[in-house]
């Protein structure tokens, strides 16, 4: 077997099963990224960077995410469908398949690691059939200095095949792909699908189940910024909601804009080294830090190229175009990419019934009961089959990703939140003017202002008045946005329709909250909404 590249002297692909490969250890994302151009893997573009097609999946595919039932998983694990049992001996059998299948192959190794925070830092060996998988893994978590490689350990192992399909009859998927995490071995294996995101997901799950069981430190699926005195905001939010384009602000620093923890040692640490950005209909002028990222060493994926230019309005191939890039590729970062407790938290909607306030502040039950229903709508593209706005609740913003009981982040967010005093805020992204269909969705531009102004305290001496069905509160005037923007029912011009649209979302929060109920105190159940009696 021959090995090429910077790696640790006891490191080797044979220990784990793969036999006869030529392993290419830890190379640089320029010769990644050749490798790739040159196989007709990917198309160099004029801005430097290489865009690559993910081939049949463009999304996440959560009907096939699996974990391993075992001793450590068995009684702590949220199973359910979300958190699908997998069987430990058909794990083992079809992970010694897909290293049969590795071997004797031209395969891409990437050793990184998970948390800007040292306290927490998890090392991270990814195994990549392809180049650009392993350049994504580069981009996408924190890299070791060459002098930490050469004494580099991994706590977990990524095993990434997209060329390998599984039998679902022998193999126990549901079909020929699969990502499955093995919390006894620590290792997160995935096969079927070329999509990257798999492997960022597999190991932010991991860490949502460690971090919070093990080290009593909260993960969350959010981004973060800091301003120039050190206050830090947190945005929680789904694909598509605007957590990277909003924590991207010229005016603070970014940590992160996907995965952090908030420790005990009150840090709010970033997990990744990079950012997995969606670009459709990305403009220099809306998202100029995003835009001029997109350079060498940046991964472009499904996007459309015509002589070299990307089309950032084409979604022929999927809404869910996306790029990855090191976020040093964003000028104003935090370095390290660490914070400290938040003085504002941003609960980031996309409405897709335009109901929702474009900003509202939560009282502490109001923010507990948002936080446990997750509501938002599935953009297109974000998974496979979503091709339009689709109501979802996803407990904590990130259900997918979360292995434990959706209150056990809830009770560790709610107890951090009152500790420090901190201010909650739902922004709604998604439609005003009336429903998806109807309505149009909300200026990028007056979300930022109504952020800016939150973050600026701009907000605290102004009138609220609260929605009669949500009864969270509304801010009467926001600088640099239209006083009618601020109330839903103000723009659809239509009573009626908007409270039947309104009572319409509040019973679908009710019967999502069934689930919960028997866990939520008081406060929080008080923060439901209320249907409204219509008088036509």
């Amino acid at each position: 077997m021959q090995e090429i590249g910077v790696k640790s002297e006891n490191a080797s692909v044979e220990a784990l099963g793969i036999k006869d490969a030529t392993a290419h250890w830890n190379l640089s994302p320029k010769k990644l990224a050749e490798i790739a151009v040159d196989l007709g893997q990917a198309t160099r573009t004029n801005s430097g960077a290489i865009s690559v097609d993910t081939g049949e999946f463009t999304g996440r595919s959560p009907k096939d995410r699996f974990i391993v039932k075992d001793e450590i998983t068995e009684d702590s694990v949220w199973w359910g469908n979300i958190n699908i049992p997998f069987d430990a001996d058909k794990f083992d059998a079809l992970y010694n398949k897909v290293t049969d299948y590795l071997s004797g192959k031209e395969i891409y190794v990437r050793d990184a690691y998970a948390c800007a925070d040292d306290n927490y830092r998890t090392n991270i060996r990814v195994v990549n059939e392809y180049s650009w998988s392993n350049m994504f893994a580069y981009n996408m978590f924190l890299r070791p200095t060459e002098e930490e490689i050469k004494s580099f350990s991994p706590d977990w192992v990524v095993i990434n095949a997209p060329g390998f399909k599984a039998n679902p009859e022998v193999d126990g998927t549901r079909q020929h792909n699969f990502a499955i995490l093995n919390f006894k071995r620590k290792i997160a294996l995935i096969g079927g699908t070329g999509y990257t995101g798999e492997i960022k997901k597999g190991i932010f799950s991991a860490l949502n189940f460690e971090l919070p069981h093990l080290k009593n430190t909260l993960s969350m699926h959010c981004s973060a910024n800091m301003g120039k005195d050190g206050d830090t905001a947190i945005f929680f939010g789904l694909s598509g909601t605007g957590k990277t384009t909003l924590s991207a602000d010229p005016n603070r620093q970014l940590i992160g804009d996907d995965e952090h923890g908030w420790s005990n040692e009150n840090s709010v640490f970033n997990f990744e080294g990079g950012c997995y950005a969606k670009v459709i209909d990305l403009s220099e002028e809306k998202e100029p830090d995003i835009y001029n990222a997109i350079k060498e060493g940046a991964l472009l994926e499904n996007v459309v190229i015509n002589n070299g230019e990307v089309d950032f309005k084409n979604g022929s191939k999927t809404e869910n175009t996306r790029v990855s890039y090191p976020i040093d590729h964003i000028s104003n970062i935090a370095k390290p990419s660490i914070g400290h407790n938040p003085k504002n938290i941003f609960f980031l909607t996309c409405d897709a019934y335009g109901v929702l306030p474009p900003i509202s502040k939560l009282t502490p039950g109001q923010a507990a009961f948002h936080f446990i229903s997750g509501y938002t709508a599935k953009v297109a593209g974000t998974e496979a089959g979503i091709t339009e706005p689709v109501t979802a609740f996803s407990a904590c913003f990130g259900a997918p990703f979360m292995p434990l009981h959706p209150t056990k982040y809830a009770e560790m967010l709610s107890k951090k939140m009152q500790d420090s005093g901190v201010n909650v805020w739902l922004i709604n992204t998604g439609w005003t003017g009336g429903p998806y269909g109807k309505g149009s969705r909300m200026k990028l531009s007056y979300t930022r202002a109504m952020i800016t102004a939150a973050l600026n305290g701009e907000l605290d001496n102004v009138e609220f008045s609260n929605h009669s069905v949500f009864h969270v509160a509304i801010p009467a005037s926001c600088p640099g946005v239209p006083s009618e923007v601020l109330s839903p029912r103000g723009t659809w011009n239509d009573d009626e329709g908007y409270y039947k649209k309104a009572n319409q979302l509040a019973e679908a929060f009710n019967k999502n909250f069934e689930k919960f109920a028997e866990f939520a105190n008081e406060d929080i159940m008080a923060a439901a909404p209320k249907i409204r009696e219509i008088v036509s």
